[in-house]
């Protein structure tokens, strides 16, 4: 009788431990505002760039060629030192413009004298971007939250509540997620994230909550945008299969892998060729 009550006891903990882990990664599941129809597109990462030519990514040039070639666009926003919200991918300067420091340090003025990879393209103003695409072709905005200073939530949502065109946003941070859930519960709204262990990159407790969406609860995402190499991840799998949320693929190198990525995931931002359309899309 003892073994059966420590048994039952086990179950029980078993399955309540299942039943909260299910609620943790839960997507928003009323009121939800129709994802549909950003399904219907590619999207081009950081624009149709090529950092070896004249259209580095999250340059004009390159988001004017996605336009042109009928693309939609994923990009990056970001603080400056002056409060203006610019696109640009990495918080540090390094990589892209050959400086030292990160964006927030410098106002947009200052950082108007960087190139982006020796070209003649500068760190373009979000406001300026949006007035570049008009509207043309979707957009997925990544909002850049390095830890819990939400203030590019506000700056960026004050250009695109003015923005006539088809958007939706998307973070690593929940808190970003969280920031839209509070105040702009109509726009579609996406939590990033990556099997951050299997990659190797990141350690530690936060980086397996976040590979496991278990801050879902925070921002009630609609949609799931997560690295296209591991679409079987189970909580990933768990939100798009039982909850029905919209699945996006980051980032599609090529078109086997697109090919690939058509099986598991709904959206698909892609990178560095030129995709063919699929059926469906």
């Amino acid at each position: 009788m003892k073994l059966l009550m420590i048994g039952l006891i086990g179950l029980i903990c078993v399955l309540v431990l299942a039943f909260l882990y299910l609620l943790m990664i839960m997507p928003r599941m009323v009121g939800r505002p129709d994802a549909a129809p950003f399904r219907r597109w590619l999207y081009a990462h950081r624009g149709l760039h090529d950092n070896e030519s004249d259209a580095p990514e999250n340059s004009m040039r390159a988001f004017q060629k996605a336009v042109e070639a009928g693309f939609g666009i994923e990009m990056d926003v970001q603080m400056t030192k002056d409060g203006i919200p610019v696109v640009f991918h990495d918080y540090t300067l390094k990589r892209i413009c050959s400086a030292e420091g990160k964006v927030y340090q410098y106002t947009y003025e200052e950082l108007q004298q960087m190139s982006l990879c020796n070209t003649d393209q500068k760190i373009p103003r979000f406001e300026d971007v949006l007035k570049l695409v008009d509207g043309r072709v979707p957009l997925i905005v990544e909002l850049k939250i390095e830890a819990t200073d939400t203030s590019v939530c506000l700056a960026a949502d004050k250009l695109l509540s003015e923005y006539k065109g088809m958007y939706c946003i998307e973070s690593f941070n929940p808190l970003g997620v969280l920031w839209y859930r509070r105040n702009r519960k109509q726009v579609v709204r996406g939590q990033l994230a990556d099997a951050f262990y299997q990659e190797g990159e990141y350690w530690g407790p936060l980086y397996f909550l976040l590979q496991n969406l278990l801050f879902n609860w925070l921002g009630k995402p609609d949609f799931i945008a997560f690295n296209h190499k591991y679409p079987r991840m189970l909580s990933r799998s768990i939100c798009r299969g039982l909850y029905r949320s919209t699945a996006a693929a980051w980032t599609i190198k090529s078109q086997a892998e697109l090919d690939e990525a058509v099986k598991h995931f709904d959206i698909y931002i892609f990178d560095s060729f030129l995709p063919k359309k699929q059926s469906g899309m």
